[in-house]
Protein backbone atom coordinates (compact mmCIF):
# COMPACT_ATOMS: atom_id res chain seq x y z
CA UNK A 1 0.00 0.00 0.00
CA UNK A 2 2.54 2.55 1.28
CA UNK A 3 4.70 1.68 -2.36
CA UNK A 4 1.09 2.46 -4.19
CA UNK A 5 1.05 5.91 -2.65
CA UNK A 6 4.55 6.73 -3.09
CA UNK A 7 4.09 6.06 -7.16
CA UNK A 8 0.73 7.96 -7.25
CA UNK A 9 2.94 10.93 -5.36
CA UNK A 10 5.52 10.83 -8.14
CA UNK A 11 3.39 10.13 -11.07
CA UNK A 12 0.86 13.78 -9.14
CA UNK A 13 4.31 15.34 -9.27
CA UNK A 14 5.40 14.88 -12.93
CA UNK A 15 1.84 16.10 -14.35
CA UNK A 16 2.40 19.00 -12.32
CA UNK A 17 5.55 19.54 -13.30
CA UNK A 18 4.76 18.98 -16.98
CA UNK A 19 1.60 21.64 -16.74
CA UNK A 20 4.00 23.94 -15.29
CA UNK A 21 5.97 23.52 -18.17
CA UNK A 22 3.51 23.09 -20.71
CA UNK A 23 2.14 27.39 -19.28
CA UNK A 24 5.70 28.62 -18.58
CA UNK A 25 7.17 28.28 -21.81
CA UNK A 26 11.03 29.19 -22.43
CA UNK A 27 12.49 32.85 -22.17
CA UNK A 28 15.61 34.19 -23.86
CA UNK A 29 17.01 37.47 -23.68
CA UNK A 30 19.16 38.51 -26.77
CA UNK A 31 21.68 41.07 -26.71
CA UNK A 32 23.23 42.85 -30.47
CA UNK A 33 25.53 44.72 -28.32
CA UNK A 34 26.38 42.64 -25.24
CA UNK A 35 28.39 45.57 -23.17
CA UNK A 36 24.77 47.39 -23.55
CA UNK A 37 21.50 45.72 -21.64
CA UNK A 38 19.07 48.85 -21.93
CA UNK A 39 18.61 48.93 -25.82
CA UNK A 40 19.21 46.62 -28.83
CA UNK A 41 18.28 43.50 -28.02
CA UNK A 42 15.12 41.27 -27.69
CA UNK A 43 13.37 38.77 -25.79
CA UNK A 44 12.55 35.74 -27.39
CA UNK A 45 9.41 33.09 -26.29
CA UNK A 46 9.27 29.84 -27.44
CA UNK A 47 7.05 27.41 -28.09
CA UNK A 48 7.18 24.10 -26.11
CA UNK A 49 7.92 22.04 -29.39
CA UNK A 50 8.57 21.72 -32.95
CA UNK A 51 7.48 22.48 -35.59
CA UNK A 52 6.61 26.29 -35.31
CA UNK A 53 3.88 27.92 -36.98
CA UNK A 54 4.84 31.42 -37.22
CA UNK A 55 6.75 33.94 -35.36
CA UNK A 56 5.68 37.11 -34.68
CA UNK A 57 7.04 40.61 -33.49
CA UNK A 58 5.14 42.07 -30.41
CA UNK A 59 6.36 45.75 -29.92
CA UNK A 60 5.82 47.23 -26.33
CA UNK A 61 3.94 50.65 -25.25
CA UNK A 62 6.24 53.92 -24.76
CA UNK A 63 8.20 53.48 -21.40
CA UNK A 64 7.83 49.22 -21.36
CA UNK A 65 10.16 46.68 -20.77
CA UNK A 66 9.74 42.89 -22.32
CA UNK A 67 9.11 42.17 -18.70
CA UNK A 68 6.24 44.54 -18.30
CA UNK A 69 4.73 42.84 -21.53
CA UNK A 70 4.63 39.22 -19.80
CA UNK A 71 3.31 40.83 -16.26
CA UNK A 72 0.12 42.64 -18.49
CA UNK A 73 -0.82 40.29 -21.03
CA UNK A 74 -0.83 36.38 -21.35
CA UNK A 75 -0.40 36.99 -25.23
CA UNK A 76 2.87 35.16 -25.46
CA UNK A 77 2.37 32.52 -23.77
CA UNK A 78 -0.85 31.43 -25.59
CA UNK A 79 1.37 32.22 -28.68
CA UNK A 80 3.88 29.62 -27.61
CA UNK A 81 1.13 26.77 -27.09
CA UNK A 82 -0.38 28.13 -30.49
CA UNK A 83 3.16 26.78 -32.08
CA UNK A 84 4.05 30.58 -32.94
CA UNK A 85 7.24 32.09 -31.60
CA UNK A 86 7.25 35.46 -30.23
CA UNK A 87 10.13 38.16 -30.16
CA UNK A 88 9.98 41.66 -27.74
CA UNK A 89 12.07 43.78 -29.31
CA UNK A 90 13.85 47.12 -27.44
CA UNK A 91 15.17 49.37 -29.70
CA UNK A 92 17.97 51.53 -30.29
CA UNK A 93 16.40 54.66 -27.72
CA UNK A 94 15.57 51.57 -25.31
CA UNK A 95 11.95 51.68 -23.42
CA UNK A 96 11.60 55.14 -24.45
CA UNK A 97 11.96 54.57 -28.48
CA UNK A 98 9.02 56.18 -30.57
CA UNK A 99 8.87 53.12 -32.86
CA UNK A 100 7.74 55.00 -35.99
CA UNK A 101 11.08 57.04 -36.01
CA UNK A 102 14.00 56.02 -38.81
CA UNK A 103 15.90 55.32 -36.00
CA UNK A 104 13.42 52.57 -34.53
CA UNK A 105 12.84 51.11 -37.85
CA UNK A 106 16.23 50.43 -38.43
CA UNK A 107 16.66 48.55 -35.04
CA UNK A 108 13.49 46.80 -35.82
CA UNK A 109 15.35 45.06 -39.42
CA UNK A 110 18.56 44.46 -37.38
CA UNK A 111 16.86 42.44 -35.07
CA UNK A 112 14.96 40.57 -37.38
CA UNK A 113 17.70 39.67 -39.47
CA UNK A 114 18.95 38.41 -36.44
CA UNK A 115 16.55 36.51 -35.18
CA UNK A 116 15.32 35.23 -38.39
CA UNK A 117 18.88 34.14 -39.32
CA UNK A 118 19.84 32.74 -36.08
CA UNK A 119 16.73 30.22 -35.84
CA UNK A 120 15.86 29.83 -39.68
CA UNK A 121 12.57 31.76 -39.68
CA UNK A 122 12.26 32.68 -43.13
CA UNK A 123 9.65 30.34 -44.62
CA UNK A 124 7.35 30.87 -41.57
CA UNK A 125 4.27 32.77 -41.52
CA UNK A 126 5.38 36.31 -40.18
CA UNK A 127 3.05 38.99 -37.57
CA UNK A 128 3.73 41.89 -36.50
CA UNK A 129 1.86 43.57 -33.80
CA UNK A 130 1.99 45.97 -30.83
CA UNK A 131 0.73 47.86 -28.17
CA UNK A 132 0.17 52.02 -28.11
CA UNK A 133 3.01 53.06 -29.70
CA UNK A 134 4.42 49.84 -30.05
CA UNK A 135 0.90 49.48 -32.69
CA UNK A 136 2.01 52.29 -34.28
CA UNK A 137 5.39 50.87 -35.04
CA UNK A 138 3.93 48.04 -36.27
CA UNK A 139 1.78 49.47 -38.54
CA UNK A 140 4.66 52.04 -40.13
CA UNK A 141 6.97 48.77 -40.57
CA UNK A 142 4.27 46.77 -42.73
CA UNK A 143 3.45 50.22 -44.53
CA UNK A 144 7.71 50.69 -45.49
CA UNK A 145 9.33 47.12 -45.28
CA UNK A 146 10.18 45.04 -48.00
CA UNK A 147 8.96 42.23 -46.16
CA UNK A 148 5.41 42.21 -45.81
CA UNK A 149 3.64 40.36 -42.76
CA UNK A 150 1.50 37.79 -42.96
CA UNK A 151 -1.01 39.82 -40.81
CA UNK A 152 -0.66 43.36 -38.68
CA UNK A 153 -2.36 44.31 -35.35
CA UNK A 154 -1.93 47.37 -33.29
CA UNK A 155 -3.53 47.80 -29.71
CA UNK A 156 -4.93 51.18 -29.26
CA UNK A 157 -2.00 53.13 -31.17
CA UNK A 158 -1.42 56.99 -31.63
CA UNK A 159 -1.63 57.07 -35.83
CA UNK A 160 -1.83 60.86 -36.51
CA UNK A 161 0.89 62.92 -34.82
CA UNK A 162 -0.39 65.82 -36.23
CA UNK A 163 -2.49 65.00 -34.16
CA UNK A 164 -1.76 63.99 -31.66
CA UNK A 165 0.61 67.11 -31.53
CA UNK A 166 -2.28 69.36 -31.67
CA UNK A 167 -4.47 67.38 -29.11
CA UNK A 168 -1.21 67.65 -26.99
CA UNK A 169 -0.80 71.91 -26.98
CA UNK A 170 -4.61 71.98 -26.32
CA UNK A 171 -4.35 70.03 -23.29
CA UNK A 172 -1.51 72.12 -22.01
CA UNK A 173 -3.65 75.53 -22.81
CA UNK A 174 -6.58 73.60 -21.08
CA UNK A 175 -4.40 73.00 -17.72
CA UNK A 176 -3.32 75.24 -15.04
CA UNK A 177 -0.28 76.86 -15.19
CA UNK A 178 0.59 74.75 -12.57
CA UNK A 179 -0.54 71.38 -13.34
CA UNK A 180 1.19 71.53 -17.15
CA UNK A 181 0.96 67.64 -18.51
CA UNK A 182 4.38 66.97 -18.16
CA UNK A 183 3.56 63.92 -20.87
CA UNK A 184 2.39 66.50 -23.15
CA UNK A 185 5.24 68.84 -22.69
CA UNK A 186 7.58 65.72 -23.29
CA UNK A 187 5.99 64.55 -26.61
CA UNK A 188 5.50 67.91 -28.11
CA UNK A 189 9.66 68.52 -27.68
CA UNK A 190 10.27 64.93 -29.17
CA UNK A 191 8.48 65.58 -31.78
CA UNK A 192 9.32 68.53 -32.79
CA UNK A 193 13.22 67.46 -32.55
CA UNK A 194 12.29 64.02 -34.97
CA UNK A 195 10.52 66.20 -37.36
CA UNK A 196 12.27 69.55 -37.14
CA UNK A 197 9.31 71.49 -36.38
CA UNK A 198 5.90 71.97 -35.67
CA UNK A 199 2.55 71.10 -38.03
CA UNK A 200 2.31 74.15 -38.81
CA UNK A 201 6.05 74.66 -40.19
CA UNK A 202 7.06 70.80 -41.38
CA UNK A 203 3.88 68.85 -42.03
CA UNK A 204 5.28 66.88 -44.56
CA UNK A 205 7.81 65.76 -41.99
CA UNK A 206 4.71 64.49 -39.88
CA UNK A 207 3.04 62.67 -42.71
CA UNK A 208 6.28 60.88 -43.04
CA UNK A 209 6.45 60.07 -39.60
CA UNK A 210 2.56 59.17 -39.35
CA UNK A 211 1.09 55.93 -39.91
CA UNK A 212 -2.05 57.22 -40.61
CA UNK A 213 -3.10 61.13 -41.38
CA UNK A 214 -6.76 62.51 -41.28
CA UNK A 215 -5.56 65.55 -43.46
CA UNK A 216 -3.10 63.39 -45.98
CA UNK A 217 -5.60 63.94 -48.54
CA UNK A 218 -3.39 61.68 -50.60
CA UNK A 219 -3.49 58.99 -47.72
CA UNK A 220 0.24 58.05 -48.76
CA UNK A 221 1.26 55.65 -46.15
CA UNK A 222 -1.54 54.02 -45.97
CA UNK A 223 -2.38 52.74 -49.84
CA UNK A 224 0.99 50.62 -48.75
CA UNK A 225 -0.89 48.35 -46.69
CA UNK A 226 -4.14 48.00 -48.99
CA UNK A 227 -3.33 44.28 -49.03
CA UNK A 228 -2.54 43.15 -45.64
CA UNK A 229 -4.41 42.23 -42.92
CA UNK A 230 -5.16 44.65 -40.14
CA UNK A 231 -7.12 44.41 -36.59
CA UNK A 232 -6.82 47.61 -34.54
CA UNK A 233 -8.13 47.39 -30.89
CA UNK A 234 -9.93 50.31 -29.20
CA UNK A 235 -11.74 50.66 -26.18
CA UNK A 236 -13.53 54.13 -26.33
CA UNK A 237 -14.38 54.54 -22.87
CA UNK A 238 -15.11 58.71 -23.50
CA UNK A 239 -16.86 58.87 -19.45
CA UNK A 240 -13.44 57.34 -18.26
CA UNK A 241 -11.39 59.80 -19.65
CA UNK A 242 -13.47 63.03 -19.04
CA UNK A 243 -13.81 62.15 -15.47
CA UNK A 244 -9.92 60.49 -14.65
CA UNK A 245 -8.04 62.34 -17.15
CA UNK A 246 -9.72 65.54 -18.13
CA UNK A 247 -9.90 64.20 -21.84
CA UNK A 248 -11.86 63.97 -24.73
CA UNK A 249 -12.45 62.37 -28.12
CA UNK A 250 -10.12 64.71 -29.72
CA UNK A 251 -7.35 63.31 -27.56
CA UNK A 252 -8.05 60.11 -27.97
CA UNK A 253 -6.51 57.24 -29.89
CA UNK A 254 -10.33 55.67 -31.14
CA UNK A 255 -10.74 58.56 -33.13
CA UNK A 256 -8.13 57.92 -35.63
CA UNK A 257 -8.12 54.43 -35.16
CA UNK A 258 -11.59 54.09 -36.65
CA UNK A 259 -10.85 56.97 -39.44
CA UNK A 260 -7.90 54.86 -40.39
CA UNK A 261 -10.14 51.55 -40.71
CA UNK A 262 -12.90 53.51 -42.63
CA UNK A 263 -10.62 54.96 -45.09
CA UNK A 264 -8.74 51.47 -45.83
CA UNK A 265 -12.06 49.60 -46.38
CA UNK A 266 -12.90 52.61 -48.87
CA UNK A 267 -9.71 51.94 -50.88
CA UNK A 268 -10.23 48.36 -50.95
CA UNK A 269 -9.11 46.56 -47.87
CA UNK A 270 -11.65 43.99 -46.52
CA UNK A 271 -9.47 42.70 -43.97
CA UNK A 272 -8.96 46.03 -42.24
CA UNK A 273 -11.08 45.57 -39.37
CA UNK A 274 -11.78 47.54 -35.91
CA UNK A 275 -12.45 45.77 -32.83
CA UNK A 276 -13.82 48.48 -30.15
CA UNK A 277 -14.45 46.94 -26.58
CA UNK A 278 -16.36 47.56 -23.48
CA UNK A 279 -14.87 47.71 -19.71
CA UNK A 280 -11.96 45.33 -20.92
CA UNK A 281 -9.45 47.82 -19.80
CA UNK A 282 -7.50 46.70 -16.89
CA UNK A 283 -4.13 46.91 -15.86
CA UNK A 284 -2.06 44.21 -13.48
CA UNK A 285 -0.76 43.37 -10.69
CA UNK A 286 -3.55 45.22 -8.83
CA UNK A 287 -6.03 45.16 -12.18
CA UNK A 288 -6.57 48.78 -12.12
CA UNK A 289 -9.21 50.54 -14.21
CA UNK A 290 -7.80 51.62 -17.61
CA UNK A 291 -9.07 51.49 -21.40
CA UNK A 292 -5.91 51.76 -22.77
CA UNK A 293 -4.31 48.71 -21.82
CA UNK A 294 -3.03 45.26 -23.29
CA UNK A 295 -6.41 43.57 -21.67
CA UNK A 296 -8.97 44.83 -24.49
CA UNK A 297 -7.57 41.85 -26.34
CA UNK A 298 -9.49 38.63 -26.47
CA UNK A 299 -6.12 36.73 -26.85
CA UNK A 300 -7.57 33.28 -27.82
CA UNK A 301 -9.67 34.79 -30.39
CA UNK A 302 -6.46 37.04 -31.54
CA UNK A 303 -4.13 34.29 -32.43
CA UNK A 304 -7.36 31.96 -34.12
CA UNK A 305 -7.57 35.23 -36.62
CA UNK A 306 -4.01 35.27 -37.47
CA UNK A 307 -3.70 31.71 -37.99
CA UNK A 308 -5.98 31.29 -40.55
CA UNK A 309 -4.26 34.41 -42.49
CA UNK A 310 -2.59 33.77 -45.66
Amino acid sequence: MNRLLIILTFSLFAINCNGQKASNPKIEKVFLDKSDSTKNCYTIIYPPKLPWTGYLFLIPGFGETAEDVLQQTELPKKLAQSGILTIIPTFQDGVLSLGVDSLSQQTFDRILKDATSKHKLLDLKFYVGGFSIGGSCAIKYAENSTVKPTAVFAIDPPLDWEKFYNSSKRNIRLSKDSEANQESLYMIDRLEKETGGSPTTNLSEYYKLSPYSFSDTTQAAIKKIITIPLRIYTEPDINWWLKERGADYTGMNSTECSAMINELNRLGNQKAELIATQNKGYRKPDNRRHPHSWSIVDNDELIKWLLKQK
